[in-house]
């Protein structure tokens, strides 16, 4: 009922987003219309005259046409109290109107009317393009039943524990882990990565997403708004309704705006007595360049940071990121994979190595321990065939037993060995390498040992590049904060270049680095994977989730979610808000001073020329300032237009692996 409930919203706002842009479509036919009335009646100017009728008629019937719209948007307005800035423009169309410059009025009405259509369509657009997130999910899914056999169901009606199967080039309904099936998914739209996913029984795959090459059979996990592509959602609707602190002051002020350029029209007409003055006044104050600047600008970074899968949830915290100086790291699952990979093989004399991986892989290929699955990528890509098991124990923390050929096999470590009577002084001692972060494990074979096998968590491929770029940017300290063996922590940091370390932290002490780093004087900004981080996370000036696809504690602990594990983003998006900070100046600078030039020129403007009486000289300076009007706003929307495609090269960039 509640998925149900959820989709008949998301119909909705469908659907209301649909409406605005029929009315939208009709306003512009009006405004159309009317600008082929003013065409016409410049026309029957050139064959009748200025002051026959159907001149006139024309002309104050595009006036009315397109004034109408603007002049009761106002009067709305006014009812409610509410300051807009299509009452300067109404005043202005009345005065017009009421001096029998119909053209003017008529002019005048037309360029606001198509700047305030390209302010709607803008929005529109962006609404559309968050709104095509929720079309990603289709409205039926395969629901398969415990004999095999699938019927077909809503979207709406899937619950966790259902099995759906997904066939190649359908979009998957919902998250969920593979259990049968190989196929390549294409998840740009959750990640932004745009290289396609392998994907074999136990891995995740999200709502929205796209099978390619085979069939999956697919364990529901979360469904309707409680899936990543529903929180992605989400989070950028919530991100278009905030504001930073530039729009509340410029919210605050507007109230004065109004009445003050009034008084600065009044004072003009006073001086000149020329109304056409006044006019040009009123529509060249009009400040859409000036409302337009932010918003614009910040719909488009959004766009922009969403479509590489960097998620913000306050265009506040996108400010924040292009102004910290200090950024601190979790290491585990961060800047490393937090996956183990074996790198080291340790025989006994005369033991294979292939046999040493093959007895250890085979002995713990009943755990879900990381190590084991180190062992068991390894074994498979030296085409290693495991051996069958009996007996299996698991102790957890310390290591595994099993029967392989009637043979007891013992893995883990030395502690582990020692207290299962095994002898390891015939292997030479693996202290040095331990040293140099690896971690071990024995393999002992009826209670003789047979070697050991080092392991280490690898660094991201891209994290060195990351943390070089964020120097280059400008970020003074970067920190890494781990609760691992000292020895491991400062090989992390030496590969990567980290001058600032502290291993074995706790989440307090983790709590306690981040709010020193904050005393000293920096913007912090703190970079984990939300699970054991939250603490942290919520103590840095700004928080950021590393890997937040699928993850409900990561989207929901941190400032920024990156849905994917590239460090790559976090360059981009400092870059990213210092752009577009640059933008919002710039479209600021540019309104601000459109509207002080443009009251000057208005007036100062000529009363008269040579050959011109007076009054002539001044007779289209309101189209004038109409059209310049419309020109800035295009200006201020071009402008912001840039952003949509920044760190376009990242999404085409393969990441490595």
């Amino acid at each position: 009922m509640a998925h149900e409930h959820l989709h008949f919203k998301e119909d909705l706002a469908a659907e209301r987003t649909h409406g605005k842009q029929i009315r939208v479509s009709m306003a512009l036919l009006g405004t159309m219309a009317g600008g082929m009335l003013l065409i016409n009646s410049g026309i029957a100017r050139l064959i009748y005259g200025p002051t026959s009728f159907s001149t006139e008629f024309l002309a104050m019937l595009a006036a009315v046409l397109l004034g109408s719209p603007i002049i009761l948007h106002a009067i709305k307005c006014l009812i409610k109290k509410e300051a807009h800035m299509d009452l300067l423009v109404a005043l202005a169309i009345i005065a017009a109107f009421a001096t029998q410059n119909y053209v003017t009025a008529g002019a005048v009405a037309f360029f606001m009317l198509l700047s305030e259509l390209i302010e709607s369509r803008t929005a529109l657009g962006a609404r559309a393009s968050i709104e095509s997130l929720i079309r990603l999910t289709p409205t039926k899914a395969y629901l398969v039943d415990e004999q095999g056999g699938e019927r077909e169901v809503k979207v709406s009606s899937l619950k966790p524990g259902d099995c759906i199967r997904i066939r190649p080039g359908d979009n998957i309904p919902a998250d969920g882990d593979v259990i049968k099936g190989l196929s390549s998914v294409n998840e740009a739209t959750i990640t932004g990565e745009s290289l396609p996913v392998d994907k074999v029984p136990g891995m995740s795959v999200f709502a929205g997403t796209s099978n390619l090459t085979g069939v999956l059979d697919v364990t529901v996990t979360k469904a309707g708004k409680d899936t990543t592509l529903g929180k992605v959602q989400s989070l950028i609707m919530q991100a278009e309704q905030t504001k930073i602190p530039i729009m509340r002051i410029i919210d605050r002020y507007v109230t004065w705006y109004t009445p003050t350029i009034l008084m600065v029209a009044g004072i003009v007409l006073f001086f000149t007595s020329d109304a056409n003055k006044g006019i040009a006044i009123l529509v060249i104050a009009c400040p859409c360049a000036l409302i337009l600047a932010t918003p614009t600008a910040m719909v488009a970074a959004i766009s922009a940071s969403a479509r590489l899968g960097v998620l913000i949830k306050n265009v506040a915290d996108l400010e924040i990121a292009g102004r910290m100086t200090a950024l601190v790291f979790d290491k585990t699952g961060t800047v490393t994979t937090g996956r183990l990979y074996v790198t080291k093989l340790t025989p006994a004399e005369n033991i294979e190595p292939a046999e040493l991986l093959t007895v250890a892989a085979s002995a713990e290929q009943m755990s879900k321990h990381p190590a084991a699955r180190a062992l068991h990528e390894v074994a498979k890509e030296a085409n290693l065939l495991l051996r069958a098991t009996d007996n299996f124990q698991e102790t957890p923390g310390k290591g595994v037993t099993a029967l392989i050929d009637s043979s007891k096999i013992t893995v883990g470590r030395d502690t582990f060995l020692k207290e299962n009577n095994v002898d390891v002084a015939n292997v030479p001692d693996p202290g040095l390498h331990e040293e140099q972060g690896f971690s071990t494990l024995y393999v002992a074979k009826d209670g003789k040992c047979m070697g050991w096998i080092g392991l280490q968590d690898k660094t991201r491929p891209e994290a060195s590049e990351a943390v070089r770029e964020l120097r280059d940017i400008g970020v003074k300290r970067m920190t890494m904060l781990t609760g691992d063996r000292d020895e491991v922590a400062n090989r992390v940091a030496g590969e990567l270049g980290f001058t600032d370390v502290k291993a074995q932290c706790l989440p307090t002490d983790k709590l306690a680095i981040v709010e020193q780093i904050k005393r000293d004087g920096h913007t912090v900004a703190v970079v984990g994977d939300g699970i054991n981080d939250a603490p942290a996370l919520a103590a840095g000036d700004l928080g950021i989730a590393m890997g937040a696809a699928g993850s409900d504690v990561a989207i929901n602990s941190a400032s920024i979610a990156l849905m994917s594990d590239d460090l790559r983003r976090l360059p981009f998006l400092v870059r990213l808000s210092r752009r577009t900070r640059g933008v919002i100046t710039q479209n600021l600078a540019f309104g601000i001073m459109f509207v002080v030039l443009g009251i000057a020129a208005a007036a100062v403007w000529p009363e008269t020329t040579a050959g011109q009486a007076r009054g002539e000289a001044t007779r289209w300076l309101p189209v004038y300032a109409a059209v310049l009007h419309f020109l800035g706003t295009l200006i201020v929307v071009f402008n912001s237009a840039r952003l949509v495609r920044y760190g376009e090269e990242l999404h085409h960039e393969p990441q490595e692996v």
